[in-house]
């Protein structure tokens, strides 16, 4: 039994890296600040700072709508590259974001991603995005993504 458990555990840790390492090959998310706070079994928390380099409306201080949306994309892609299947590749197809209201200007905002559901080629991801008001989210988003599973021998 334990070396089933070992094995079950590699994977989960080579999911994680895997993961990980999409997160970071992503030029963008590097250019908003994007840190991985957890990953692991289809959900993914990704975080970014409050930078006034993105503020939509500077008469506000809020942070625009599309850093957001790149939060909530590359948090989405990230679930669907832990998740339990273990896919090598994803590929945004579709993602619908609800904007509920605007982040709080000097606020970090994380969203959190559940790859909720896949079938053979395409993966089903949940988000909502917030800042410190855990009760009010700033935006939910649903979206399919590519599941590119490893070519089997």
């Amino acid at each position: 039994m334990k070396a089933a458990t070992d094995v079950a555990m590699t994977s989960k840790t080579d999911r994680t890296k895997l993961a990980r390492q999409f997160i970071e090959a992503i030029p963008h998310s590097r250019a908003l600040g994007m840190e991985l706070e957890e990953i692991g079994e289809g959900i993914a928390i990704i975080s970014m700072p409050y930078d006034e380099r993105f503020v939509g409306n500077p008469s506000t201080g809020v942070i625009h709508g599309g850093a957001v949306s790149a939060l909530m994309d590359t948090c989405g892609g990230a679930a669907v590259m832990s998740h339990p299947d273990a896919p090598v590749g994803t590929a945004t197809i579709d993602l619908r974001i609800d904007y509920m209201r605007a982040a709080t200007p000097g606020q970090r905002i994380r969203a959190r991603a559940e790859c909720y559901h896949v079938t053979r080629a395409v993966a089903f991801v949940r988000a909502t995005a917030l800042d410190d008001d855990d009760d009010n989210p700033v935006a939910a988003a649903t979206g399919a993504f590519t599941f590119q599973r490893a070519k089997e021998a």
